[in-house]
């Protein structure tokens, strides 16, 4: 488990944070950006198969890659802005959801919190969580339904004030960055640290699930006038878990293929239900997606949790050695001091 002295580590992002992993929406493709020439060569041939025909197009598109790697140089800047605006205009409607109580959370998992931390073994873990089709992606329920309601509503509350709004990520343009709403100190942390590592240490020890160290928390919203799905992809997270919080929404299901490094002509993918309060539990690099909602809407708690002991190795979204960048907070979970790492395996493979 971490303690304290690990919170205060100094955490950092690899350089390859404004090159790597650019989301261009209207083609559905993660692209690299170095240079235009680099571009041209590497991703015209491909952007005109998807339909980016015309110079014109071609030019639309650098822009936004443009303006995406202008948002990531200045994004701790900007960040930390948002965070002391937000510190200082915003009135919490609900401020006891900031902080973590036990009452907040399902009894199950409870039972199985307690059955990690006495047993120390993958035997037994298996008949408490459900088996979803998807290897080694495990569902369980994680809030109380009141909680749930409470904290959606609080989300909503902040949603309509005039406090600024940061996105999460490319891929998402409407939700929100819990840290800069002041969620870490009083609840993902303790969330992380109390009731997902005892678990994560016996599922996934083999990447990292017994040495996190660091999370990116963030609110998704699917909704018929806003996003209504989510493209094919995987995390910046050795481990992730993903929560269903409400409201009512129809369809809209998870779909899990393979690894990261399986081509999907080479996968079959499982499609899993979305049920408020639970979560799924699942490795960071195995690719997933969301299907459309049809009607309603969705929010979903995501926590990337991260590694650096892994990270620190191989980046694992360049896939190389990381070039660290300074960073804030949390950053993007690596450290200048790795660790030897032992060869761990989960028998629940």
């Amino acid at each position: 488990m971490t303690n304290e002295g690990d919170r205060k580590s100094r955490f950092y992002t690899c350089s390859c944070f404004t090159t790597d992993n650019i989301f261009l929406d209207e083609y559905k493709l993660h692209v690299r950006f170095v240079s235009e020439k680099q571009f041209r060569l590497d991703y015209q041939p491909l952007l005109t198969r998807l339909g980016c025909v015309t110079e014109q197009q071609f030019v639309d598109v650098l822009t936004k890659i443009s303006q995406e790697v202008d948002r990531r140089r200045c994004i701790c800047e900007t960040s930390a802005e948002r965070t002391a605006a937000i510190k200082h205009m915003y009135q919490p409607l609900h401020p006891h959801v900031y902080h973590l109580q036990e009452s907040y959370l399902a009894p199950k998992l409870k039972q199985i919190v307690e059955y990690c931390r006495s047993s120390g073994t993958c035997e037994g873990l298996v008949e408490l969580l459900e088996d979803v089709g998807a290897p080694r992606v495990y569902r369980f329920p994680v809030f109380e339904k009141n909680f749930c309601e409470e904290l959606v509503e609080e989300l909503e509350h902040f949603e309509e004030s005039s406090a600024p709004k940061g996105r999460p990520n490319t891929m998402n343009h409407y939700g929100i960055l819990l840290n800069e709403l002041g969620f870490d100190k009083g609840f993902i942390i303790p969330l992380r640290e109390r009731y997902l590592q005892p678990l994560t240490s016996l599922l996934y020890p083999d990447c990292g699930g017994r040495c996190l160290d660091s999370h990116k928390a963030f609110v998704v919203k699917y909704d018929m006038n806003e996003d209504l799905d989510l493209s094919y992809h995987y995390d910046n997270a050795e481990v992730t878990l993903n929560v269903s919080l409400g409201k009512e929404f129809t369809d809209g299901n998870l779909f899990f293929g393979g690894m990261r490094q399986v081509p999907v002509s080479e996968t079959e993918c499982t499609e899993i239900e979305h049920r408020v309060t639970e979560g799924l539990l699942h490795r960071g690099q195995h690719m997933h997606g969301a299907l459309p909602i049809s009607c309603g809407q969705r929010w979903n708690l995501i926590i990337w949790m991260r590694a650096s002991q892994e990270r620190n190795k191989l980046c694992p979204m360049c896939n190389r050695r990381p070039s660290l960048l300074e960073g804030d907070g949390f950053a993007d979970g690596f450290t200048k001091h790795p660790e030897a790492q032992q060869n761990h395996s989960c028998a629940l493979t």
